[in-house]
């Protein structure tokens, strides 16, 4: 089934509302603790609850309203249930912390295994978005799954070594400011293996 086309504003606020969510509720309570059942939780064990119901929520909407979810959106939302549920279940805020590392080794690991059999995994899910020659498609992925490693690591370098002040700050901030720039750093490619609508249908 094709995607439905919903309005710019809304698509942003689902994608990147509960992100934001998560950071206005860990500035707000990052300094608090509750008393849940006789056991003490930091505030960002508290907000990490809240997050994971908010972002379940704003991606059933996504789905209720495009009809469409990518895959990259399950397995965020899949990895997210689990480390989330698992920062809570033994009150831990490292599970949740690694999160980001997984889903990064997990796509880097998806678009290399692709790469290894000729194939761009990359090209299945995002053609439509950007019509490419094969060339180019092959080029962006093995980019990309370096890019995701690189991710992997950076995130693995700020949580460990540095506070959670610092990693919540490269986890709102960080890390979508890093996608960004990366494909604005891809313009050159874009513009060499770029397919046009006319050649597209030709």
């Amino acid at each position: 089934m094709a995607e439905k086309k919903i309005n710019p504003g809304v698509k942003l606020a689902l994608e990147y509302g509960p992100i934001i969510a998560f950071f206005v509720g860990y500035v707000l309570l990052r300094d608090r603790s509750f008393s849940v059942g006789g056991t003490e939780y930091s505030g960002f064990v508290a907000v990490t609850a809240m997050f994971i119901p908010i972002l379940a929520i704003a991606t059933l909407l996504q789905w209720r309203l495009t009809g469409h979810l990518s895959k990259m959106q399950i397995a965020t939302l899949a990895l997210v249930v689990v480390f989330g549920g698992l920062s809570i279940w033994f009150n831990d805020e490292r599970f949740f912390k690694m999160k980001p590392t997984i889903i990064y080794l997990l796509f880097a690991g998806l678009l290399g295994f692709g790469l290894m059999r000729g194939q761009s995994y990359l090209e299945a899910v995002m053609d439509q978005a950007m019509p490419l020659e094969r060339a180019g498609w092959m080029i962006l992925t093995k980019r990309l799954a370096l890019f995701f490693l690189a991710l992997a690591v950076a995130n693995e370098a700020i949580w460990r070594t540095m506070s959670t002040d610092t990693w919540v700050s490269f986890k709102t901030f960080g890390l979508p400011i890093s996608i960004f720039a990366f494909f604005m750093a891809q313009s050159g490619l874009f513009a060499k293996y770029g397919v046009s609508e006319e050649e597209k249908e030709g």
